[in-house]
């Protein structure tokens, strides 16, 4: 009896020893678990690119199951800089980030901002997508020749309307036409709103001539019939969209946008990594490759260091654009 009884404690032992425990009592702290309480900022108002693309972003990780309940919030001023101001304050939190794009850039200069996103901890660049040039329904310019010629013949009335402030795509790309098509920047009658979705009610109703602004921002209006578009900026015509390029058109221009992901500065390591492993994931899934189709993006994805130097490159660009155009 005692050398069956020390056999089944050596049994027992070993068994405890050998096979691996079906639960873990370890805790998950690599980058793959989901970041509680995660929010994230749009510096603009809603119904704008990075609204846009904030939530469908965060809709498509929950519908793939890599991150649920994030909170999208807006905070919206100064072409992004507010919120910007607000990202860089944060020093530290690795529960926040910020949706932004090419708009913030700029604006950091025409805005005279206080800090700039060389002030903040880059995460990955997403999305490139074409601005077009949009009239509504009712606009008596059914091409982009008609308009070309009014716009020339007075450029203070007819207004232009963007969905960005100065320095912004949506004012940097009609600032590119107008100098094509020998008109000097101080003659063009701009009129900035703060984000897509306050610009598309001027633009239906008239209030200004024409619109530029994203494709992802008015695919809906535009399949409905409510908007009409002339032209696209960038190097190639869009799916679904029957309208030539600038190019195409003679007018030199070619030109996109693009929009990514901040956060802000002093995060430990840790933090980053997560954030920037969200994003990559995100990137490989069917959800956001649909979502992005749908909204006539192009897949730029770049994660955090590559995200940080196209953002050094991109100052430096739109500076010496502003410069050229008078406007810094």
């Amino acid at each position: 009896m005692r050398l069956r009884s020390a056999l089944a404690a050596i049994a027992a032992v070993l068994l405890v020893l050998l096979v691996p425990p079906l639960v873990s009592t370890s805790t998950d702290s690599s980058a793959e678990a989901q970041i509680r309480g995660l929010r994230v900022l749009v510096p603009n108002s809603p119904g704008g690119g990075y609204d846009i693309t904030a939530r469908t972003a965060v809709k498509a990780m929950d519908d793939a199951g890599l991150q649920s309940n994030t909170e999208v919030f807006n905070l919206p001023g100064a072409g992004g800089t507010v919120g910007l101001g607000r990202v860089v304050n944060e020093r530290g939190n690795g529960k926040l980030a910020m949706s932004m794009g090419l708009g913030v850039v700029g604006s950091v200069y025409t805005n005279h901002s206080p800090v700039s996103l060389q002030d903040t901890t880059p995460i990955a660049k997403l999305v490139e997508e074409s601005n077009v040039v949009v009239v509504g329904k009712d606009s008596p310019y059914r091409s982009l020749d008609q308009l070309l010629s009014d716009w020339k013949a007075n450029p203070g009335g007819v207004p232009v309307g963007g969905g960005s402030s100065p320095g912004g795509p949506d004012h940097l790309a009609p600032m590119l036409m107008a100098k094509a098509i020998g008109l000097a920047p101080k003659q063009v009658n701009y009129v900035p709103f703060d984000g897509g979705g306050e610009l598309l009610a001027s633009v239906l109703g008239g209030k200004v001539a024409f619109g530029v602004s994203g494709i992802g921002e008015y695919r809906d209006q535009i399949e409905a019939g409510e908007l009409r578009v002339l032209a696209v900026t960038g190097p190639q015509r869009l799916p679904g969209v029957d309208a030539p390029t600038l190019i195409e058109s003679g007018v030199d221009v070619n030109f996109t946008n693009w929009r990514g992901v901040v956060a802000p500065p002093g995060m430990n390591e840790a933090d980053r990594a997560k954030l920037v492993s969200l994003f990559e994931r995100l990137n490989t899934t069917p959800e956001w490759k649909d979502a992005m189709q749908r909204n006539g993006w192009t897949e730029a994805f770049q994660p955090g260091p590559q995200f940080g130097e196209f953002l050094r490159q991109e100052n430096d660009r739109v500076a010496s654009v502003l410069k050229e155009l008078g406007l810094a």
